[in-house]
């Protein structure tokens, strides 16, 4: 194994892709750390459409300006890594984005590592670094050359994984000036492209190239989403329970990825049994805090209901009588209006004579927002 300990002054570009590359990245680039002007301008522009970031205590202008991060930034490292190495299982695939399904952001035990021992080669060699969460690594990637944009929005490699979109950028921003590499700042998608992401986006987020809603976006919705999910969306977010992959499903530029005969994700597929749909939905806290959290984060306890309204609502999308008696089970042993509503409504997607009863059986004791929804799946219900 070579030996990447050279002496602070002689510490050049090459070196540190080979590092990267021996830390296991798929790509590197390099770019200048001046400010994110472009990006900031659209933030500028779509105040109203990132508030609820800045709700969250995300400070995403800030994250514009490196100086602001770090001061004396004076180029900033993109590593490139790809997430969909190894084939999930269908079941895993149709209900989480695949992104999340091996995310080592709580337990650390993967990408997180890489960064920390490319971090740490660097420091040893006299350079300082910060990984800022609310940089735009998408557009540092395509600074830096490493990746073009797509019209849904996301980041497409250039070099590595047949040019695909599942890959995640994370920006290193450092106190060395290193020589950028030529930006790649376009739209990459070819002009014979019939913007097949956009048409096939259920709830009409891609709003034309480049252009996102994110509070219509299917992922926004299944964790971030205000209360319970508006009936308009609850059809066009299909069986998705955390995250989406839609628009990266049916795109063109993706297509010899996903042809691949790739070898299983021995580690998500270990942890399968605990993501069933049945599992999730009678879940109590213990389960969630051991055996899902961990993995999938953007939901904290106090959401445990929104995990099992999601269940919910994909179990009445996948029209499955077989989960019929799950959801009168969530029904009545759930405190909560928002899962007690979601059952009714799944209950009356799904229908049939079981489904019916037990309906007409809730009527009878509940009041307001789930009463109304009881009618509404009642009036929906089909007897067969």
């Amino acid at each position: 194994m070579p030996d990447y300990r050279v002496n602070t002054h002689m510490l050049s570009k090459q070196n540190i892709i080979e590092a990267a590359q021996l830390y296991g990245f798929d790509d590197i680039g390099f770019t200048t750390a001046e400010p994110f002007v472009e990006h900031r301008e659209i933030l500028e522009a779509r105040k109203e459409d990132y508030a609820w970031i800045s709700k969250m205590g995300l400070d995403l202008d800030t994250g514009t300006n490196p100086n602001s991060i770090m001061p004396g930034a004076k180029s900033i490292i993109v590593l490139l890594d790809l997430y969909f190495r190894e084939a999930f299982s269908a079941s895993m695939e149709g209900h989480f984005g695949r992104c999340y399904l091996d995310d080592d952001r709580v337990t650390k035990d993967g990408l997180s590592l890489k960064i920390k021992k490319f971090r740490a080669y660097l420091k040893e060699h006299g350079i300082e670094s910060k990984v800022p969460f609310n940089l735009p690594h998408r557009a540092a990637a395509a600074r830096a050359g490493i990746g073009d944009f797509g019209k849904n929005c996301l980041l497409y490699a250039r070099r590595v994984a047949r040019k695909s979109s599942w890959v995640i950028p994370t920006a290193v921003v450092i106190d060395r000036e290193l020589p950028p590499d030529e930006p790649t700042t376009f739209l990459g998608c070819p002009e014979w492209c019939r913007n097949v992401c956009i048409a096939a986006c259920p709830t009409r987020a891609l709003a034309g190239p480049r252009t996102i809603y994110p509070e219509k976006c299917i992922s926004y919705l299944t964790y971030f989403g205000e209360g319970i999910t508006p009936m308009a969306l609850r059809e066009p977010m299909g069986v998705y329970v955390y995250g989406c992959d839609c628009c990266q499903n049916v795109c063109p530029r993706n297509a010899a990825w996903l042809a691949q005969d790739l070898n299983p994700n021995d580690r998500v597929a270990e942890m399968a049994c605990h993501f069933e749909l049945q599992q999730l939905l009678h879940m109590d806290m213990d389960y969630f805090q051991n055996h899902i959290w961990p993995h999938m984060f953007y939901m904290g306890a106090e959401d445990i209901w929104r995990w099992k309204m999601n269940v919910a609502r994909a179990m009445g999308n996948s029209l499955d009588k077989n989960y019929i008696p799950d959801l009168i089970s969530a029904f009545r042993e759930s405190s909560d209006e928002r899962v007690r509503s979601m059952s009714a409504w799944a209950l009356g997607r799904i229908g049939g004579q079981k489904a019916r009863i037990a309906l007409d059986e809730f009527l009878k004791g509940s009041s307001g927002r789930v009463r109304e929804e009881i009618l509404l799946a009642l009036d929906r219900a089909t007897i067969g």
